[in-house]
C-alpha cells in the first residue's frame, strides 16, 4: 500500500513540474544559449544576436511557475529583474520587455517577430519557433 502511495505522489510531482523551454524566432542565428547570455538579453546588456539582428525579448504578465523557473535559470528573481528594468527605464537606457498575456501568445509573437526570444512550457511549442534551451526541474 505504501509503495502505491509513494508512486502516486511521485507521478503527481512530475506532472506538476512541466518542462520550461527558451524559444526564439525560427531564423535566430543561434541554436542554443547560455543562462548568462539570456540574462544579458533580458537586462538589455546585449541588444543584438551574433549576426547583428536586434534581440526582442518577451516576458509573461502573470506570475507563475513558468516565469519563476525561467528567472531562476538566468540567476535573478522576477522582483530583481523588475528593479533592473525600472532603473534602465528611469535612466533612459531602455524599456522592460513586453509582457504578454499567456504562453500561447508568447509562442505566436516569437514566431512572427524576427530576433524574438522568450520562454514557455514545452507543451505550447510548435514548429513555428526554435527551442534554444530546455529548463528541467532542478536545473537552476
Amino acid at each position: 500500500m505504501w509503495l502505491l502511495t509513494l508512486t502516486l505522489l511521485l507521478a503527481a510531482s512530475l506532472v506538476g513540474a512541466a518542462e520550461v523551454v527558451v524559444v526564439a524566432h525560427r531564423d535566430a542565428p543561434e541554436d542554443s544559449v547560455e543562462p548568462s547570455r539570456l540574462l544579458d538579453f533580458y537586462t538589455g546588456d546585449i541588444r543584438q544576436w551574433e549576426d547583428g539582428t536586434r534581440v526582442v525579448v518577451f516576458d509573461l504578465k502573470e506570475k507563475g511557475e513558468t516565469r519563476e523557473r525561467f528567472f531562476e535559470y538566468i540567476g535573478k528573481s522576477s522582483s530583481r529583474m523588475r528593479t533592473i528594468w525600472l532603473k534602465r527605464m528611469l535612466s533612459g537606457e531602455g524599456d522592460p520587455p513586453e509582457a504578454l498575456a499567456d504562453e500561447e501568445e508568447m509562442v505566436r509573437r516569437i514566431a512572427t517577430t524576427p530576433g524574438a526570444v522568450g520562454f514557455t512550457k514545452r507543451e505550447f511549442v510548435n514548429d513555428s519557433v526554435k527551442v534554444l534551451v530546455s529548463i528541467e526541474s532542478g536545473s537552476e
